[in-house]
């Protein structure tokens, strides 16, 4: 009788113990899906009876009481975040600063000035940048006022274009897949609360301008012309690129300007034009992400003028804008660091031409945003010219 009973008590408590090993997987990995466990063969791993599963787990909970708070972090820490949930959906990895830090009544208006995007900034400023370094007598720094000036001046003057460009192009931004979330698009704006704060904007921006020469007011004021007009370009020409080069590249006229108080032509020109070149290499690759919403429309881009050829084109405009770039240093007797700048800038640019997708929206953005690089490499050249010139 007694042989009986522990032989019967051994079998109960050690065939679930046979089964333990395939049991510690999802203990430790708790990732391990219930239809991993059906897809086993059940001959190899026969079913408990729900009796012994209970006391099985009673048991097994009781000795390692230890491992149950390990087990809980174990399985949080597997659970997706947010941002991994955006990205399997295709949605932003991440939020903006924008969204993080301020005020849910702001935050439209900030994004009508591309706050959470500051690449247009940094474009618009190299140029001012190169033209007050280059202005500066040889030897010295740069006027650090004057490089914050610029570039407060920068931040508004890119804002209050895009605030334009939003408010005419509404019914056109609904209709492009990347362009149709912005806020007067999207409603979250009126027009009204749009021209509200476009005066807000350039309100600030005179405040700015009036600390200057007056030499360099009436230039920067005349440049309200380009910004105001560039955003119905690509309703009649196939160039809209070149109008905004002639437009974001205004300040290698106004730095030099405001530094002098006077143009030297046989400098600024050469350097306003290289910006130009400069805007119809990055922008033509930008308006690659918009092509087919482009055609849909009706409005017209360099990419669509230039299509398979862009490349050819854009090789082009790289060596003009290097040009142009040599030839006003050359022309203000800048330092040698200066010419070795210019040749690690070809090769920045060159990489960014022979590289590129065209065909991927992705490839073409990050391309375009590593244009503030090219700008930095400039202005690093101009700034370590001009202290050894």
């Amino acid at each position: 009788m007694a042989s009986a009973l522990i032989s019967r008590s051994s079998r109960r408590f050690l065939k679930p113990c046979s089964s333990s090993v395939s049991l510690y997987p999802a203990i430790f990995n708790p990732v391990i899906s219930s239809q991993q466990s059906a897809s086993q063969n059940p001959s190899q791993n026969p079913p408990f009876k729900l009796p012994q599963l209970q006391s099985f787990n009673f048991e097994f909970r009781k000795t390692t009481g230890s491992l149950s708070s390990f087990h809980l972090v174990a399985h949080v820490s597997t659970w997706p975040s947010k941002e991994n949930k955006n990205h399997q959906s295709g949605g932003n990895v991440s939020s903006s600063w924008v969204e993080l830090y301020l005020p849910r009544k702001v935050q439209p208006y900030a994004r009508l000035a591309r706050l959470d995007k500051p690449i247009g900034t940094w474009l618009l400023l190299w140029p001012c940048m190169w033209s007050i370094t280059l202005a500066t007598t040889p030897g010295h720094l740069p006027d650090f006022k004057m490089l914050a000036l610029f570039g407060c001046g920068a931040l508004l003057l890119r804002g209050a274009g895009c605030t334009i460009n939003d408010l005419l192009d509404r019914d056109i931004d609904t209709m492009v897949e990347r362009t149709k979330l912005r806020p007067v698009a999207s409603g979250l704006l009126t027009p009204f609360q749009g021209l509200c704060f476009l005066g807000f904007q350039l309100l600030l921006g005179l405040g700015i301008l009036l600390q200057l020469n007056n030499y360099s007011r009436v230039l920067g004021a005349s440049s309200l012309l380009l910004v105001f007009s560039y955003p119905l370009m690509k309703r009649f020409t196939f160039w809209p690129q070149a109008f905004l080069g002639l437009t974001f590249n205004w300040g290698a006229l106004l730095g030099w300007a405001a530094i002098k108080g006077s143009l030297d032509p046989s400098i600024v020109l050469p350097l306003y034009a290289s910006g130009v070149f400069w805007t119809l290499v990055y922008d033509t690759i930008y308006a690659h992400q918009d092509k087919e919403d482009d055609l849909k429309v009706g409005v017209k881009s360099t990419a669509l003028r230039f299509g398979d050829s862009t490349k050819e084109w854009i090789t082009g405009f790289g060596i003009a804008c290097l040009g142009g770039l040599a030839v006003s240093g050359f022309n203000a007797e800048i330092g040698w660091p200066y010419y070795a700048s210019l040749a690690v800038a070809s090769g920045h640019l060159g990489w960014q031409i022979w590289t590129v997708d065209l065909s991927s929206r992705a490839d073409c953005n990050r391309k375009f945003v590593s244009n503030k690089w090219f700008g930095a490499i400039i202005f690093g050249g101009i700034l370590a010219g001009r202290l050894s010139s």
